[in-house]
């Protein structure tokens, strides 16, 4: 009989919060704190896939590379992408096979380098949009721009930004192995920061590519690659609510997908912040999946009871 299978999908601020510095002790403890969220979805009996952000720790490497460029050269952001995936993994994984032990649970954890293969053609290739790395005056600005062909804004009076493309994922490399492992009882980290994007070149062969993977959109296609039963994303709020900051405001503890759409055209959600969320569980549900829970994760257990979140389930 299949087991049944939770991904759970949660952002890099929950490993590094802004108010911290992002000090490794202050990841580590983070990571604990994520870990027995975690442990509490597998103790309601489900297998587990996790898929987690790397955006502050990646923004973090850059930094340090451009303090360093001097002396050592730096990596393309494909190389960092898998540098943050393989460093958060083992924090999780550790924190996470610490909690198992003391709950006496005896199941094994794996975190995976993931490769995610997007579209060479997609249109996000013809205008970057995603701000990374550090800031630099406008002269470093402009050098780098000449020399590296980097797209580079200008942010907000605060110095100048490289900026790299957001196409949307369209295959797992690994996702026969993520699926086998979870279905034999091992806890899976996979595609971490949305995963390592990488298209397919004129020779038929992978190829990394400088661009970010919106995570959720991943996790989505995971969740529907392998056929998880519940899909969970972590975000800032409890629920989702309609007119959110309006004198209106409401709380959404149940959308349908053809409700979801609606509000998706008429901007309720903008994609700079629940929007992605929202395309990503309308797309799970639409390829057959079962039901989706968006909330907080200090709100996670109540959801878990339908006491908090928001469920996104199929249409009558």
């Amino acid at each position: 009989m299949r087991p049944k299978i939770a991904l759970v999908a949660f952002g890099g601020n929950a490993m590094l919060p802004e108010d911290q510095k992002g000090l490794q002790g202050e990841q580590m403890r983070n990571a604990q704190r994520a870990a027995e969220l975690m442990v509490h979805i597998v103790r309601k009996g489900y297998e587990l896939i996790i898929v987690h952000g790397n955006g502050p720790q990646v923004g973090n490497l850059l930094i340090q590379m451009e303090e360093a460029a001097n002396k050592i050269p730096p990596y393309s952001l494909d190389i960092c992408d898998a540098m943050t995936e393989g460093s958060m993994g083992f924090m999780l994984e550790r924190a996470l096979v610490n909690e198992l032990r003391r709950r006496s649970i005896d199941k094994e954890v794996a975190s995976l380098v993931t490769q995610v293969v997007v579209d060479k053609d997609d249109p996000a290739f013809a205008k970057p949009t995603k701000p990374v790395g550090p800031f630099y005056s406008k002269f470093r600005g402009e050098q780098l721009a000449r020399e590296k062909s980097w797209t580079m804004i200008e942010d907000a009076g605060r110095g100048y930004r490289k900026v790299v493309p957001s196409p949307r994922p369209i295959d797992v490399v690994p996702k026969g192995i993520i699926r086998e492992l979870v279905e034999a009882g091992r806890i899976v980290i996979a595609a971490g920061g949305g995963g390592i994007p990488v298209i397919i070149n004129g020779n038929g062969l992978f190829e990394g590519v400088e661009a970010v993977i919106d995570k959720d959109y991943a996790a989505s296609l995971i969740a529907r690659e392998v056929k998880v039963d519940l899909f969970i994303i972590l975000t800032a709020v409890e629920r989702v609510f309609i007119n959110f900051g309006k004198p209106d405001q409401a709380e959404a503890p149940v959308l349908t997908v053809d409700e979801a759409r609606r509000h998706l055209a008429d901007g309720q959600f903008p994609p700079g912040s629940m929007g992605p969320k929202i395309r990503a569980a309308v797309e799970y549900i639409e390829a057959g999946g079962r039901e989706v829970l968006i909330t907080k994760d200090s709100h996670l257990k109540a959801a878990l009871i339908n006491r908090s979140g928001t469920r996104i389930v199929a249409s009558a």
